[in-house]
């Protein structure tokens, strides 16, 4: 199943120095949706990353893991990325997956902002103004 947020606009928002961010725009509302709606696939990134992680320590350590062997790091990596992409289809922006960092473009006061969610927040509770980074984020 492909969700797609109704209403998303397209903005010619300034992203960050001098990069214009022509993607999706997301209310508030729009960006905790889609965390909701799309946390069976964050769950999957997270085990995933896991079981990879388990598997090449095994690998590096003793040369053999319960979880397989290269085959199945080639697997779950394909599969990690395959996760990562669904959520750059719906114009989420993942920084990091370890921890899972995901930013939704959107505007508060009319300045550009990104709704932020980190592995472990319950909802979309925090921003940060889209030149200042992690660095400037702040509770809402």
């Amino acid at each position: 199943m492909v969700f797609r947020a109704r209403g998303v606009r397209r903005s010619g928002l300034v992203a960050g120095p001098g990069v214009p961010h022509t993607g999706a725009v997301f209310t508030l509302a729009q960006a905790r949706h889609l965390v909701a709606t799309l946390q069976p696939r964050i769950d999957e990134l997270i085990r995933v990353r896991a079981d990879l992680a388990e598997l090449r320590v095994d690998l590096a350590d003793h040369g053999v893991s319960a979880l397989g062997g290269l085959a199945e790091v080639k697997g779950l990596e394909a599969r990690l990325h395959a996760v990562v992409d669904e959520l750059h289809q719906h114009d989420i922006q993942v920084k990091g997956i370890a921890p899972v960092l995901l930013d939704f473009p959107g505007e508060r006061e009319g300045r550009a902002v990104l709704w932020c969610w980190l592995e472990g927040d319950s909802d979309v509770r925090w921003y940060h103004r889209a030149e200042c980074g992690f660095a400037g984020r702040r509770p809402l």
